[in-house]
């Protein structure tokens, strides 16, 4: 398959803003949508630095031919919930259900495990069942629903609230 999953650096950071306006312009899964974050280059370069300096957060990312297909990351919690961290995962469209989002899960759950993250939360659309089932295999359970989480073109959106225990 050709496919390395890396911690993401800072020599990223161009890559990673047009990766997340390829993804954001696929789906409606996600917060944002094609135009990405409105973030400029150094502003990326700052916020990867700043996640590699952080042991209890990593932003991870799959390439293939040196192609960025999709990311994952942790991002640590602070003060009383510093054994907590959220969890958000994306794969372009083109490489869904090949198994690119179990890789990258396989290896931030073994990253939160090596770095004393024992709680692992998420929130996925409730409409969303690839994704719902992918985080259930790797023992994510259910703990409740955001209600009107999105807003997208006058609809509103429900979100499952997931977490895994690792303790």
């Amino acid at each position: 398959m050709g496919i390395i999953i890396r911690e993401a650096s800072e020599e990223d950071a161009e890559q990673i803003i047009a990766y997340l306006k390829i993804v954001g312009g696929e789906t409606e899964n996600l917060t944002f949508g094609e135009s990405g974050f409105s973030i400029t280059l150094e502003q990326e370069e700052k916020f990867l630095k700043r996640v590699h300096d952080d042991k209890t957060s990593v932003y991870l990312v799959a390439c293939k031919n040196n192609d960025i297909i999709g990311a994952g990351s942790l991002s640590g919690l602070p003060r009383r919930m510093c054994h907590r961290a959220e969890l958000a995962l994306t794969v372009k469209k083109n490489y869904w259900n090949q198994g690119i989002g179990s890789m990258l899960l396989k290896e931030l759950i073994k990253y939160a495990k090596e770095n004393a993250i024992e709680i692992v939360n998420l929130e996925v659309r409730s409409d969303n069942l690839n994704a719902i089932h992918l985080y259930e295999k790797f023992g994510f359970k259910h703990i409740g629903t955001s209600p009107a989480y999105f807003k997208i073109d006058g609809h509103y959106v429900d979100f499952e609230v997931m977490y895994l225990d690792l303790r």
